[in-house]
């Protein structure tokens, strides 16, 4: 049975601003309160993924899937905090009297879909499933309002029981935090083998071990190992690690912003992990097979570089056969530091052969880059058969999605211009447009 790699990416959503709402998050945070353009930032999500979903017709190494934005401003979290009334008086109340509460319910973060969920391909698993489990993301209040939409959406996809199977989310609390593919990669020899599956936790909830000391770990122990347990994994090809909590207090909120895997490939920062010769040692002992390990020094590219230049949330597409392309920010390219580091590890004649570089500004703006616009999914021919909707990026639905984006999004937005009941009936009437485009029924909870 053929495997491929599908990089579903997150379509930016309709009420993309600058809130700096995530702590921790260096970009988001530096970048609080200016102006955002959501029509540009779906566009060049939009343009990355087509270019992407080329190059894989092209070569038939991978695909390219987009799964949608999520309802904003989000009613029923305001509901749930206690306003009442129509949607409007539950928009004017929040937006008046609590209005950080309600920019964190305006929330477009669910674009960076390597927090979706966590995915374990039918290789590794004990029933032979594809299984998904949204992230609770409980560290954030507005990233823990996604994971029941996320649900919805990721069941309507992968809608058939026989080869897919869906968990719920783990439980809202912060010893059980759980921010999905963002600290989860699979490393393979053989695409069409069981792989490895590796977990990056920032700290045990429940033990004494170190700590990040000025920001959350954000993932703990607790809740990746309760995931490799429930998804059936085999011990012997799961390998868990801390993250550095040096780097965490640095501004890493998560393992992807210093560590990317791919294949038999790790590019990752010496600060990534806690025991990195251990790490290294434990996966490619269950890896069975040769991995290879580009570490970059503090001295080539300090910390700080690692968290403006985003090098490490690169996505990393093809194979070891053909060679390995990063697929870089273009403020990697501008940081004569990362450039440096980019052409050592192509002339490294280790598996990377190239680079593009793309601009996902609005994205980058807000802490997040091209792997954390992506969700990762390895499905063979079949399973890619069993999914009905609309979802897999071609000429036709790339077209279509870009005259929705220029029919129903703003050039221009900051968290007042939300503060209407226009706002929100704009979004419900592209939302249902949208979930009509890409065949997926009713996923949102106004559609109820």
């Amino acid at each position: 049975m053929t495997f491929k790699e599908y990089n579903f990416d997150g379509l930016v959503g309709l009420s993309h601003h600058y809130g700096g709402h995530s702590f921790g998050n260096v970009a988001s945070r530096s970048n609080s309160a200016a102006v955002s353009n959501p029509r540009e930032a779906a566009l060049q999500g939009l343009a990355k993924a087509k270019a992407l979903a080329d190059a894989g017709r092209e070569n038939g190494l991978w695909g390219q899937g987009i799964l949608p934005p999520q309802e904003r401003p989000f009613l029923p979290a305001l509901r749930g905090l206690g306003f009442v009334g129509s949607d409007a008086d539950i928009i004017a109340q929040s937006a008046q009297h609590h209005p950080q509460i309600f920019a964190k319910c305006c929330s477009a973060a669910s674009m960076w879909t390597a927090n979706a969920a966590t995915v374990s391909p039918s290789l590794d698993t004990q029933d032979g499933r594809l299984h998904f489990t949204p992230a609770n993301l409980v560290a954030m209040y507005h990233r823990s309002i996604e994971h029941e939409t996320t649900g919805n959406v990721l069941k309507a996809i992968f809608a058939d029981e026989g080869h897919f199977a869906h968990h719920e989310a783990l439980p809202q609390n912060m010893l059980y935090g759980d921010e999905g593919a963002a600290n989860h990669t699979r490393f393979y020899d053989d695409i069409s083998k069981q792989g490895v599956e590796f977990f990056v936790y920032g700290a045990e909830a429940l033990g004494d071990g170190v700590k990040p000391a000025n920001f959350p770990a954000r993932q703990t122990l607790e809740a990746s190992t309760i995931i490799a347990r429930s998804h059936g994994l085999g011990a012997d090809k799961t390998v868990f690690a801390q993250q550095h909590p040096d780097a965490i207090d640095a501004g890493v909120f998560h393992n992807d912003v210093i560590a990317v895997g791919h294949g038999n490939f790790m590019m990752c920062h010496e600060m990534a992990f806690l025991h990195p010769q251990q790490t290294y040692a434990e996966l490619e002992a269950a890896l069975g097979a040769k991995l290879f390990v580009h570490e970059v020094s503090a001295e080539d590219l300090p910390i700080e570089d690692v968290v403006s230049s985003y090098l490490f949330n690169s996505q990393i597409i093809g194979n070891a056969k053909d060679g390995m392309t990063i697929i870089a920010p273009e403020e990697s390219a501008k940081n004569a530091r990362v450039k440096a580091v980019i052409d050592r590890i192509i002339a490294d004649n280790g598996p990377v052969n190239a680079v593009r570089y793309f601009d996902v500004k609005q994205s980058m703006q807000n802490g997040g880059g091209p792997a954390c616009l992506r969700l990762r999914v390895l499905m063979n021919d079949d399973q890619v058969g069993a999914i009905k909707a609309r979802v897999m990026l071609d000429d036709g639905l790339y077209a279509d999605l870009v005259t929705w984006v220029e029919k129903h999004y703003r050039e221009r937005l900051v968290v007042a211009d939300m503060a209407g009941a226009a706002f929100y009936t704009e979004c419900c009437s592209a939302l249902d447009e949208l979930s009509k485009i890409m065949q997926l029924g009713h996923v949102y909870d106004f559609q109820k």
